[in-house]
């Protein structure tokens, strides 16, 4: 016999029938009774009982996983704050609380909060030792982006709580679903880990909230499984009504700081819509809005946009506040700016007497800024105006070849004559300079590279290492090393030449005979 939907069927042949049938089949398919029969209950509470409380195991994989997880947000690392995830133990003790609280099991509820709590505290002081004795305390977009609880991160907790539920219930792919409940939790802690190590308190309050937020709704989540799949207060034998309210009280605990937050971010959404829609509706739809960035901990707040444009258009930004003025519900302050895309710049006249405009000189600069910032995703950018100059620095983790850099240096050399554009790449290990088999000639213009990328780091003496393939002679390694030491010469790089060992039948083997054929610049005479 299968569960039914407790919904009053819509009339037969409309789209609500279909999607009421399509859910009860759904429903249905989830929910077996037969299969809720089946379930184990004491086995699978022994199970989560077993990996909700505090153990030696558990310290030290939150230890590890708060190191990770803070290494890769200050290198704005996608892939080791993944790391971090795989080696987290926080599934067995959030997963512990859901059940307890389904079965009323007070004791279990204590169990569990006791091991969510002190690894918690710790994972954010492990954070915080690493982040005070780090030389990296800047403000990364991996930490901004785990300083304010949004939808998508709701979503994201919700999801994975009850993805956690079912791999629990159904004892199938606990491990997987663990990972994506730490993506929620664990990039937060370590966020307020950093913001506690540098004093940066609308960081650490910001990432606390969305780490409450999260952990609240993976909770809420897992008790609505694990209530869904049969398990309930008959199963906790040493039940009392006391423990009972003490439970409801805890629920209604945990879901009161989740409704606040659910009211506030619906609230955050709509005002960001509401004036995402405005400026699209000023500017027209070949225009695209490249960022909209409330900063609600402001009074009023501070709303910055950068809007990607055909053509400039005047006084934007008080148009669309006029048109805002009562639709929102808060005050606001807009600053909108205007990248002016297919346009020269330094072409473009304010008509005359009109004195708002920017003039070409400083039009040209936050043009260049912008796009800048657009092709290299870098936020440190000095503009010299009165000397027509730009210098990037690249962040460490970015992933644009040194090449590919090189190349967009060149492209807006081009593009802004009259500027001096620098884009400096993050340090790094240079690539080796590859010679066809007998030659000594080397490529011209990956020596250019190699010497541009040497003199923006300000390295002026390297040590060039050249190498022979097997059968090839040393005297064709230092040819090499010599050849490119001249290429860097032109750039004012000072070069030693050297010859390195030749390349053994083993090592070529593995890595292939071309890869002897080389020659490496290593920094320092």
């Amino acid at each position: 016999m299968t569960a039914e939907l407790p919904l009053r069927p819509p009339p037969d042949g409309s789209l609500a029938a279909r999607l009421h049938r399509l859910a009860g089949r759904l429903f249905a398919f989830v929910r077996r009774d037969d299969a809720v029969r089946e379930v184990d209950h004491a086995a699978i509470l022994a199970r989560v009982e077993a990996e909700a409380g505090w153990s030696n195991r558990y310290a030290f994989m939150v230890l590890m996983s708060a190191g990770i997880a803070i290494l890769g947000l200050l290198l704005s690392s996608p892939a080791v704050i993944i790391g971090a995830m795989l080696v987290s133990p926080l599934m067995g003790p959030i997963i512990g609380l859901g059940f307890a609280i389904a079965v009323f099991d007070l004791a279990e509820v204590r169990k569990s909060l006791t091991a969510l709590a002190v690894g918690s505290l710790l994972a954010v002081l492990f954070a915080a030792a690493n982040v005070f004795v780090s030389p990296l305390t800047e403000r990364t977009p991996e930490i901004l982006a785990r300083t304010r609880p949004n939808l998508f991160d709701l979503l994201v907790a919700v999801f994975s709580a009850l993805a956690g539920g079912y791999a629990t219930v159904r004892g199938r792919g606990e491990t997987i679903v663990g990972v994506a409940i730490a993506t929620a939790l664990m990039p937060p802690l370590a966020v307020v880990g950093f913001g506690l190590a540098t004093a940066d308190w609308p960081v650490f309050t910001g990432a606390l909230a969305l780490f409450v937020t999260n952990f609240v709704a993976i909770a809420l989540s897992a008790t609505v499984v694990a209530r869904f799949y049969g398990f309930g207060a008959h199963l906790s034998p040493d039940q009392t009504r006391a423990q009972g309210w003490g439970l409801l009280a805890v629920f209604v605990a945990l879901a009161l700081p989740l409704g606040l937050s659910l009211r506030q971010i619906a609230s955050e959404t709509l005002f960001t819509r509401t004036v995402r829609d405005a400026i699209l509706a000023e500017f027209g739809k070949e225009a695209r809005i490249d960022s909209l960035e409330p900063e609600f901990g402001t009074a009023p707040v501070e709303v910055r946009a950068v809007v990607l444009t055909p053509a400039f258009r005047e006084d934007a930004a008080g148009k669309i506040s006029s048109g805002l003025e009562g639709r929102v519900g808060i005050p606001f302050a807009l600053s909108l700016h205007q990248v002016v895309l297919d346009q020269d710049p330094r072409t473009l006249r304010p008509p005359l007497g009109e004195a708002v405009r920017p003039g070409p000189a400083e039009l040209a600069a936050a043009t260049l800024r912008d796009q800048l910032a657009l092709a290299t995703g870098a936020s440190d950018i000095t503009i010299d105006r009165d000397r027509s100059g730009a210098l990037v620095r690249l962040p460490v983790g970015q992933t644009l070849p040194l090449a590919e850099i090189h190349r967009l240096e060149r492209r807006f050399a081009a593009r802004y004559p009259d500027w001096e554009v620098r884009l400096v790449p993050p340090l790094a290990p240079l690539p080796p300079l590859r010679f066809p088999e007998g030659s000594a000639e080397p490529d011209a213009e990956a020596v250019d590279m190699i010497g541009w990328a040497l003199a923006r780091w300000s390295i002026p003496e390297v040590r060039i290492e050249g190498r022979a393939a097997s059968g090839e002679s040393a005297d064709l390694a230092l040819a090499r090393a010599r050849a490119v030491a001249e290429g860097l010469a032109r750039s004012g790089v000072t070069a030693s030449a050297v010859a390195a060992p030749s390349g053994t039948a083993a090592r070529e083997r593995e890595e292939g005979r071309a890869a002897q054929r080389t020659a490496t610049v290593v920094a320092g005479a």
